[in-house]
């Protein structure tokens, strides 16, 4: 169970009274699509001290293959053994930053949920907002004690591709899941595809931008404004029927926590998202707002 003083998001000023936490684990997961070595070549040069680093395509992905997308789930076996040699056990908080505003570091708080380890949260504002706030940093890697932890995963957390597929199929005025996509406007329309060979959206998606869920200091907006956010595109809908997406299931997640931070709980991600959506060129594909 979660303790009542490790919410979903820490500031930066909390983070530094918590330092000395014993059971406190924290993890670096910075990232660029476009130079995958640039995360840990930043780590090296300085991070919050005692922070791992979680690279995304090494620890917090599997191996592509011929029907995924481009950063499919991880073993959930193999992640909790990282992650217990990482010093994390049953009672550790677990605090994950990156400098994206959160972008990248959503992927690790949601598969610590997704894996049975709630005790995890996100540092709002990431590495500037600790900087900024006069945090020390450290080059130091972290030598923990290893820790024992179990994976539990539960999959009713995710959407597959396939069933996914399936109410795109069946939907009428009204879909049975109504797929949330991350990322910016001009891909969701189909106007710019850097990324993926293929530009679109899974017909009937709404684009809600994670920017959108950040403030000019890239910190999350209080909660009644991510409720507001939400709500608006979502009407009478309830969290429990919306799925989120992006690329490749990563972005997708600062949603799914925007969502959570709101008090809308219970959506699911979609974790193949948009690369997975068009492997087979059979699967629809929409343009256009």
């Amino acid at each position: 169970m979660r303790p009542t003083d490790w919410p979903l998001l820490i500031d930066a000023e909390t983070l530094m009274r918590r330092l000395d936490d014993p059971d406190l684990r924290l993890f670096d997961c910075r990232f660029s699509l476009a130079d995958p070595g640039a995360g840990l070549q930043a780590y090296r040069g300085g991070h919050l001290p005692g922070a791992h680093y979680a690279h995304l395509d090494d620890h917090l992905s599997s191996p592509v293959g011929p029907a995924t997308g481009r950063h499919p789930l991880p073993d959930p076996h193999r992640l909790a053994d990282w992650l217990g040699r990482c010093g994390v056990g049953p009672s550790s908080r677990v605090l994950v930053y990156d400098d994206m505003g959160g972008a990248f570091a959503v992927r690790l708080w949601w598969l610590l949920r997704w894996i049975g380890h709630d005790i995890a949260a996100v540092l709002d504002g990431g590495l500037p907002a600790w900087t900024a706030a006069g945090g020390p940093l450290s080059t130091a890697e972290p030598q923990p004690a290893a820790a024992a932890l179990t994976a539990r995963p539960d999959d009713a957390l995710s959407i597959t591709t396939e069933d996914l597929g399936a109410t795109v199929a069946a939907s009428g005025p009204r879909p049975p899941v109504q797929v949330i996509d991350a990322r910016a406007p001009e891909r969701f329309r189909g106007e710019q595809e850097p990324i993926d060979p293929v530009a679109g959206h899974i017909p009937g998606a709404i684009n809600l931008p994670l920017t959108g869920n950040l403030d000019t200091a890239g910190r999350f907006l209080p909660a009644a404004a991510l409720r507001r956010r939400f709500a608006a595109a979502l009407g009478e809908r309830p969290p429990e029927q919306v799925a989120h997406s992006c690329g490749s299931g990563v972005n997708a997640c600062h949603n799914l926590l925007a969502m959570e931070l709101a008090g809308l709980s219970g959506s699911r991600l979609y974790a193949g998202s948009w690369s997975e959506w068009i492997r087979d060129p059979a699967r629809p594909v929409a343009t256009g707002g």
